[in-house]
């Protein structure tokens, strides 16, 4: 398992091990609690993480990696269900060496350190992610 977590009422603290990814590791996580709705914020640091960028104009994602050493400044996320399975929406800003930042929606970024997460869930709630093709994002539908 890439992860320990003690559970709180009916949140948790996770903690990730160190070199994993953390997306599919939070997804894998989710799946494993059975999680629907959850509001998820952390810190750590990672080795590399590919970010992406929406062109609303063109409807595509504009994907970015970044291989160096960063603090996570910033983890952003919140889980719902797209066609019956989680589904992470996850931000991401992160410290470079020279005190910049870099940040926007996480692909995937993998850990070189440490990653602690606060996970919120959201009791009695299930939202669903559906495709809209006037954005071209994946949002919520009630």
């Amino acid at each position: 398992m890439n992860y320990s977590f003690c559970k709180t009422g009916d949140d948790y603290i996770l903690s990730l091990a160190n070199h994993c990814e953390i997306v599919s590791t939070l997804i894998q996580f989710c799946e494993q609690e059975g999680l629907e709705a959850a509001e998820i914020t952390g810190l750590g640091a990672v080795s590399e993480a590919t970010l992406r960028f929406l062109d609303p104009a063109t409807k595509a994602y504009v994907d970015k990696k970044f291989e160096e050493q960063m603090e996570i400044t910033n983890l952003t996320a919140n889980l719902s269900r797209k066609d019956g399975k989680p589904y992470l929406h996850v931000h991401l800003s992160l410290g470079r060496r020279d005190y910049t930042l870099v940040g926007g929606h996480a692909l995937c970024a993998t850990i070189n350190g440490a990653c602690e997460l606060f996970v919120r869930v959201i009791k009695g709630a299930h939202p669903q992610r559906e495709f809209d093709p006037e954005t071209g994002l994946n949002l919520y539908k009630f």
